[in-house]
């Protein structure tokens, strides 16, 4: 069993240990003291570099150097309970609707978890969140010359529309299909968007501020923000910036009347 130094999360605080790693479990020493099976490990999120697991309602924090993150994580998505399946993927391949310089086709594992499908390959380890998928489907794109079927996943990244591919043979294609499209179900619309709402989604993924909107469809602020609510209930919107309305108190009124006085002679 390796030994890797980590810094550990116990009840909010920091501690400085070491924990043992193999290919079926991970030691997690005093106070914790847990020898942990690998496989029933049923999910994993990274933040910067923390790496947070679960195994049901039990979450285990660690923070430690990218190499060794990244040798834990490799064994934790290669043998964790999540839905996995040898393929090649590439991703992302296009970002804001521009091709990716240098994207390319890597072998490895697609491994679906509770809130991410992870990509795995001998150098790279990727996750696009499941509540950042915005399409899975089915398509066809040329690979090295030959039409193949793949699926294609649209994913929100940093502000932009990216989108990723999967390869694999079409005896499974269709059942990774299936599963990433109930996977990712909870993102899907739930409930109906009228017409002029639509419209006003199209004009905010097209980059259009509130007051283009408005003059765009020439509607009123208030009747903009009312659209706005109606899709921040549905969970298509958050809100990065509000505008203020204001008017003057009487002593900016005051203000504005000296101002424009004429000099007094």
């Amino acid at each position: 069993m390796k030994s890797i130094p980590v810094k550990l999360d116990v009840k909010g605080k920091w501690l400085s240990e070491k924990i043992g790693l193999d290919e079926k479990s991970i030691h997690l020493p005093e106070p914790i003291n847990a020898q942990i099976p690998i496989k029933s490990i049923d999910n994993v999120e990274q933040k910067k570099n923390i790496l947070i697991f679960s195994v049901g309602e039990d979450n285990y924090k660690i923070a430690t150097v990218p190499k060794a993150l990244a040798i834990l994580k490799r064994v934790i998505l290669m043998g964790c309970s999540g839905y996995r399946l040898m393929a090649f993927f590439m991703s992302p391949a296009v970002r804001g609707g521009v091709m990716v310089k240098d994207a390319k086709w890597e072998k490895g594992a697609i491994t679906v978890l509770k809130t991410g499908i992870w990509f795995v390959s001998q150098n790279n380890q990727i996750c696009i969140p499941i509540a950042d998928v915005s399409s899975i489907e089915r398509t066809i794109r040329d690979v090295q010359g030959t039409d193949k079927a793949v699926v294609k996943i649209d994913h929100v990244e940093t502000g932009d529309v990216s989108t990723s591919y999967i390869l694999c043979p079409e005896t499974t294609l269709q059942i990774l299909y299936n599963y990433l499209t109930d996977a990712t179900k909870e993102s899907s619309l739930d409930g109906e968007l009228d017409p002029l709402s639509g419209q006003v989604a199209m004009l905010v993924y097209s980059g259009m501020d509130t007051h283009s909107i408005e003059g765009m469809l020439d509607k009123s602020q208030r009747e903009i923000d009312a659209i706005y609510e109606k899709m921040l209930e549905l969970g298509l919107v958050e809100v990065v910036q509000t505008r203020r309305e204001v008017k003057l108190t009487t002593k900016g009124v005051r203000f504005v009347t000296e101002s424009v006085k004429p000099p007094t002679p």
